[in-house]
């Protein structure tokens, strides 16, 4: 067998969307973001779903036209050539060591807390979550995607409990009004809730496998970022209610506090498991991603090998079993090193943004119409991003550089070099 089942349906893709992009966001990002902007944070959601709806239908129409494991570097590959699609390809890999790991880590942060003191420790955790990861993965699309449509729908019972018990009213969700200062204060919101929608591209991977690809995944994209950006909104109305923010402590404990504080100290279990479920589920779909990007690759250009088989349920298991290996691997090594894992995050953001970047680039030339016309001005907002980044932006592109050097040549001379004459 060497093609992905289609098991994905309308639903099940929302599902694993919503969550992926909610993830470790929700538990973090509202309560950071209202300690820089205050009540206008709310119109900084707004501002930033509306900034990302021109990638997410540009993402839309590549995956209608273009349904395929590899995603950007398939993408790539048909607006311009082979080599750089290669290049593509292994830079959206190399996020393994750097990125998965810490999402990985903040996983396992939840999940110590509801390990039998015998077993909890933060390593034990993390290998835990990787196996955990595996195993789901190994199930097949289905499996996973069920999965990820419950934990959606316990995020989403979370946030109107809390507009429940919370006494959430119309004074609540009037949007402040606008003045020429807090624009500054919106663009530094801003630019920390851009990740909250970092996942579309990792989304990009499963179009091969969706039943019905030219209906269903267009809109799952836009259903699953519209339900992300309504539920952080949400969740944002109130943790400013409830002052939930402006301390260092509330950056991510901030929906912890306020489980304790609306339904006592006994919601706390409830709190890690849906934790632990929200982290997870995002890492999930980038596990699932990375590994059929490996998978697509092998099945190109080494289609004997082991790595382009895909097992009896319709899944790339070796490929799937080497990013398991690769992220255990990064796991020991963030933990034994001690390396600040804020530090990789930012290395792997750096890797993302360039990704979509280069995505956005190749839907402008593949696009026409209304497709090329979203396709610019979301180049434009990716490149705008991207120089914002910073240093982390450096790495990327110096990542990507290597990459693109004509490796195959280089063999060949050396090869060359070494026969006898």
């Amino acid at each position: 067998m060497s093609e992905l089942k289609k098991e994905i349906t309308l639903i099940s893709g929302v599902g694993q969307l919503s969550t992926t992009l909610l993830g470790t966001g929700l538990f973090m990002v509202p309560a950071i973001a209202a300690g820089i902007a205050g009540q206008l944070s709310l119109w900084a959601w707004v501002i930033l779903f509306f900034a990302i709806c021109p990638i997410a239908l540009t993402f839309a129409q590549l995956g209608k036209r273009y349904p395929n494991a590899g995603g950007t570097a398939f993408f790539v590959r048909q607006a311009f050539d082979k080599r750089l699609e290669k290049s593509v390809a292994w830079l959206f890999v190399s996020v393994i060591p750097v990125g998965v790991p810490a999402a990985v880590a903040l996983a396992a942060g939840f999940l110590q807390q509801l390990l039998p003191s015998a077993i909890n420790s933060a390593l034990f955790a993390q290998v835990l979550t990787v196996v955990l990861l595996v195993t789901v993965n190994l199930a097949g699309t289905k499996s996973s995607g069920r999965l990820q449509t419950v934990i959606a729908l316990s995020i989403f019972a979370l946030v109107a409990a809390f507009w429940w018990q919370g006494d959430v009213g119309h004074s609540d969700i009037i949007m402040p009004s606008l003045s020429s200062d807090g624009l500054w204060n919106i663009g530094a919101a801003l630019a920390v809730m851009f990740w909250c929608f970092v996942g579309i591209e990792a989304f990009a991977h499963m179009g091969e496998e969706f039943k019905n690809p030219q209906r269903d995944f267009p809109i799952a994209i836009l259903i699953g970022s519209f339900v992300a950006g309504a539920t952080y909104w949400a969740c944002s109305v109130v943790i400013l209610k409830f002052n939930a923010y402006g301390a260092e402590g509330f950056d991510s404990a901030s929906i912890p506090w306020l489980a304790e504080q609306l339904f006592g100290s006994q919601f706390k279990i409830v709190i890690s498991v849906l934790g632990f479920a929200a982290c997870f589920a995002s890492v999930n779909l980038y596990t699932q991603s990375l590994s059929r990007m490996v998978w697509a690759q092998a099945r190109e250009y080494k289609p004997n090998s082991a790595l382009a088989r895909v097992s009896i349920k319709g899944v790339p298991a070796n490929a799937t079993l080497v990013v398991g290996a690769i992220l255990l691997l990064s796991c020991l090594f963030g933990q034994l090193s001690g390396l600040d894992l804020e530090f990789f995050l930012k290395l792997a953001n750096g890797i993302f943004v360039l990704v979509y970047l280069l995505a956005m680039l190749s839907a402008y030339k593949l696009l026409k119409g209304f497709g090329k016309a979203l396709a610019a001005i979301s180049l434009l907002l990716c490149t705008a991003v991207f120089i914002c980044l910073g240093w982390s932006m450096l790495y990327a592109l110096g990542v990507f550089s290597l990459l693109c050097l004509p490796w195959h040549k280089l063999r060949r001379n050396k090869s060359a070099s070494t026969e006898p004459s």
